[in-house]
């Protein structure tokens, strides 16, 4: 556990800086003083500080990297199965997980040396590091099982000698810390305007919903928890589907002020704010982008439903496999870019995104597939979900990104329902129904109840499609056990290949999923030269 080494030094320095109480602001100025703690605005700076290490953008984006929804670019060693315990995303993941840890547990430790700030602003602030601390626990025990437990400062030669603690001992500390923070922090309505985008009750009982449901032995909990959030919209705040899914990831306004964010990474615009800017290798070529690192799938595009409501394999839907973008999901249209695609440009003009090989009329033609060059998409799509129209030079964007919003507590509780025998129209009308009217469905044959007979795959369709790109498609493979059947075998892109092979489906990558062992990582070799006491995970 090298990262605990001089950590708590290296943590006041990052800390000791000023900031205001928004949580989009980079702070500047360092502070020398030796009664840290007992000053008000580095209390407020440390707070920040853990905001700042709960997640980010890279992670959040190439989790799909992962998972059959995207191809990265640079044949990344995860998605081959070619990985080992020295795999540097190993290494900077957990190094990442825990270097948070103890930045939220030097928090803990020294905040009430502060006599200045009330005590309820203090209960408060704790909640909301109890929060993160157990969102970093929820992703090591997802990743790799069994980890170390550490709730406390501790010296380096305590992390020496620390063992890995059962998973199940973990996943009771993130459930019981996640319930306390439900019961201490205040709704989204209860904060002042300043404080918007800090944690809530309303989020820590979704991140419980999003724990337990991937046990896949607690659905009964998850419904119990759901309906507290759907029905005491005073106790954890009223939330709501947002009018326009496009809008919520793109428009500045939307993004950030909406009645379905429950939690999102903050970013402000500006070139002194915390941004983000990884749509420079996302968006086509042509609208000014650098290169391509993680495009979109083929299996990803055949998810998206007809606007009949049926799925392009039924032979009845109407779908044409020569013209395969007609009359579908709009969800599409507002995620993925495919060839033809009317892009519009921040001035209101429009462009037409070429991506066949030999069609576009303008040379060099910058969009279109071309066997081995990965600067464009090699998988003959681009992403259009989370591009920023007021980005600045180079793509950099301060739209918050969508960690939990109202659309997933819906799905969580379409799930667990299903799973427990009790999907009914009822249950139907609030979840699926409710987010493809939000998303334009008119038709009535994809928005009346189905019956029953093939909910768990509309179910799976349905949280594919509503939250593409946003990082989670890989955890659901794995809690659903499809990872060996979805992740062995060649990702595909558009059909611009040999006709003769795959239907000319392009074969975009091998992948390998060994479901022996890869359903947990390896334990970082580098991590266990260091103690002793840890062990590693079987096959590894």
């Amino acid at each position: 556990m090298k990262y605990f080494k001089k950590l708590f030094i290296a943590t006041l320095a990052i800390i000791a800086v000023s900031s205001c109480k928004k949580l989009d602001l980079v702070p500047t100025n360092k502070f020398t003083d030796q009664d840290f703690w007992t000053t008000s605005i580095n209390v407020n700076n440390a707070l920040n500080n853990n905001y700042s290490l709960m997640y980010n953008s890279n992670l959040y984006f190439y989790n799909d990297d992962m998972s059959d929804n995207a191809y990265g670019s640079g044949n990344d060693p995860i998605a081959t199965g070619s990985f080992n315990a020295s795999t540097a995303k190993f290494i900077n993941d957990w190094k990442y997980y825990y270097s948070a840890i103890n930045s939220c547990n030097l928090f803990l430790a020294y905040v009430d040396q502060n006599k200045t700030l009330g005590a309820d602003v203090i209960a408060r602030m704790k909640c909301e590091v109890r929060f993160i601390r157990a969102w970093d626990y929820f992703n090591l025990m997802r990743w790799w099982g069994d980890v170390p437990l550490i709730t406390s400062v501790i010296t380096p030669d305590q992390a020496k000698v620390i063992g890995r603690s059962p998973r199940a001992t973990v996943l009771s500390f993130v459930t019981s810390e996640l319930e306390a923070c439900a019961a201490g922090l205040p709704s989204k309505d209860q904060y002042a305007a300043a404080d918007n985008g800090r944690i809530t009750n309303g989020a820590a009982l979704a991140l419980e919903a999003r724990v337990l449901l991937y046990e896949g032995n607690r659905m009964q909990d998850v419904v119990t928890i759901c309906e507290k959030l759907m029905n005491n919209p005073s106790t954890y705040g009223n939330y709501s589907l947002a009018s326009n899914y496009g809008a919520l990831f793109s428009d500045a306004t939307v993004n950030k002020t909406n009645t379905e964010t429950m939690l999102a990474l903050q970013y402000s615009s500006g070139t002194t704010g915390r941004a983000w800017s990884e749509d420079f290798d996302f968006a086509p070529i042509s609208t000014g982008a650098r290169v391509n690192s993680l495009a979109p799938t083929q299996e990803l595009v055949n998810d998206y439903i007809m606007t009949n409501g049926k799925p392009i394999t039924d032979p009845t839907s109407g779908y044409d496999q020569n013209n395969p973008y007609v009359n579908r999901d709009p969800r599409l249209t507002a995620t993925i870019v495919y060839d033809q695609y009317k892009w519009l440009n921040p001035d209101g003009t429009t462009q037409i995104i070429y991506i066949k090989p030999g069609t576009d009329p303008n040379k060099p033609p910058l969009n279109e597939y071309a066997p081995g060059n990965e600067a464009v998409s090699q998988s003959g799509y681009y992403w259009r979900k989370y591009f920023d129209p007021n980005h600045l030079p180079g793509f950099v964007s301060g739209l918050n990104l969508q960690m939990i919003r109202w659309a997933e507590v819906l799905l969580d509780y379409a799930e667990a329902e299903n799973s427990l025998g009790q999907m009914n129209a009822d249950v139907w009308n609030k979840t699926i129904m409710a987010l493809r009217q939000r998303a334009g469905f008119t038709d009535p044959n994809a928005l009346n109840y189905p019956g029953n007979s093939d909910m768990t795959n509309i179910i799976m369709r349905e949280r594919r499609t509503e939250l593409a790109m946003e990082g989670l498609r890989t955890e659901d493979i794995r809690r659903w056990k499809l990872s060996e059947t979805v992740l062995n075998g060649y990702a595909h892109g558009a059909r611009y290949g040999d006709p003769t092979v795959d239907n000319g489906y392009i074969r975009v990558q091998l992948r390998h999923f060994d479901a022996t062992k890869n359903y947990l990582w390896p334990i970082p070799q580098s991590e266990l030269n260091l103690d002793k006491n840890l062990t590693q995970n079987p096959g590894y």
